[in-house]
């Protein structure tokens, strides 16, 4: 079974990378995303940016850095099939799914204001905010010192292939797959 985790800037294309891979490659999806909201409605809190920080945060300080993934990766262990994490964000959370092995880490990032577009275009909840809140959002999860806290410059560091999604969504496609063969034949 082969892991694959995503991590990314804001809007970089995480999304569509996974929607590649499911449609492609038949691998099953496990979102970072879906399950903090989960546990916000489960909360009783409103669905928002700010809320799925503070949330995700306070789940890994009660449990451990890498508590989200690791209930993802028993998910996906489970299902028993290749499988995507989508959404990775803390060094611990990379840490804990390359000690189980066959776990890849893939990065994607793209210009800011190109990224901004893209947010703006899918027209989630969470993403009907001005471009400088935006930049103040991704500020506020690219870097922290505490392992329970999103540092994303920490986890594209740790990537094992890496994306530039600042060209058309073919090429990033190119880019996927010239990595899944890579994969498959190691």
């Amino acid at each position: 079974m082969i892991i694959i985790g995503i991590t990314g800037t804001l809007g970089s294309g995480k999304g569509t990378i996974v929607d590649y891979l499911v449609r492609n490659f038949h691998f099953g999806h496990f979102s970072v995303r879906a399950y903090v909201t989960e546990e916000i409605l489960a909360r009783g809190l409103p669905v928002s940016r700010d809320t799925m920080v503070v949330v995700a945060n306070d789940l890994r300080a009660r449990h451990s850095p890498s508590y989200i993934v690791d209930e993802l990766y028993r998910q996906a262990l489970q299902a028993g099939r290749d499988a995507i994490i989508e959404s990775i964000r803390t060094p611990g959370e990379v840490d804990s799914l390359k000690q189980k092995g066959n776990f890849y880490l893939f990065a994607v990032d793209a210009n800011p204001l190109l990224r901004y577009e893209r947010i703006r275009m899918r027209k989630s909840e969470t993403d009907w905010i001005s471009f400088d809140t935006f930049l103040e959002d991704e500020q506020r999860e690219y870097s922290s010192e505490d392992p329970n806290k999103q540092n994303l410059r920490r986890c594209i560091e740790m990537a094992d292939f890496r994306f530039d999604n600042n060209g058309t969504v073919e090429r990033l496609y190119l880019q996927v797959q010239e990595t899944i063969d890579q994969i498959m034949n190691i």
